[in-house]
């Protein structure tokens, strides 16, 4: 199993999918994005204050994610004998205990902040033509320090630390050279 962790719009989930195009039969991909608990629900996961004053889910904090969903669905993909690999990618890949100790390999890709940033704005003015000034205050009141205290630290546990402004097929030469050019599927 490889772990992809890093900061929202680090590249990640870029790696993780070209890691999966670039190995169609050999690679499951498992997105922790899947399993942040119901935002509806009230009595699950972390509340936080938005920019806009209203109670929401604080998608940047780990224990918004159901870690019991996401590592029974891993154990599902590393059991099943069909795939050479898993990678499960998300922000809380190196930091949640139930997906972090199944990881043979883990991998952080970093970015700067202010690239991440930039590539955040730009992804929830093209994709959800969210207001940037939304995005703006949610990364000052609360996105910056959830950062610095739940995903930068797991910098420390990766095998390999990754620039997520390198080209694509760079990082997959990286990741090659980690995992192996041809993993085969566990018996």
């Amino acid at each position: 199993m490889l772990a992809i962790a890093g900061g929202t719009a680090s590249g990640k989930s870029t790696l993780a999918k070209a890691l999966a195009l670039h190995r169609p039969t050999a690679v499951a991909l498992i997105h922790l994005d899947d399993f942040y608990v119901p935002a509806h629900d009230p009595h699950r996961g972390v509340r936080t204050l938005s920019a806009t004053g209203a109670e929401t889910l604080d998608w940047n904090h780990p224990g918004s994610l159901d870690e019991d969903a996401a590592a029974a669905a891993l154990e599902a993909a590393t059991t099943s004998g069909q795939h050479g690999i898993v990678v499960v990618e998300g922000l809380f890949a190196l930091t949640l205990p139930k997906i972090a100790a199944q990881a043979t390999w883990r991998i952080y890709v970093h970015a700067p902040d202010d690239i991440r940033l930039a590539r955040k704005l730009m992804r929830k003015i093209e994709i959800q033509r969210q207001d940037p000034l939304v995005s703006l205050r949610n990364y000052l009141l609360s996105g910056r320090d959830r950062h610095a205290e739940y995903v930068a630290p797991s910098r420390h546990r990766a095998d390999l630390v990754l620039d997520g402004t390198t080209p694509t097929t760079d990082l997959l030469t990286a990741v090659n050279h980690l995992v192996g050019a041809n993993p085969a599927p566990t018996p």
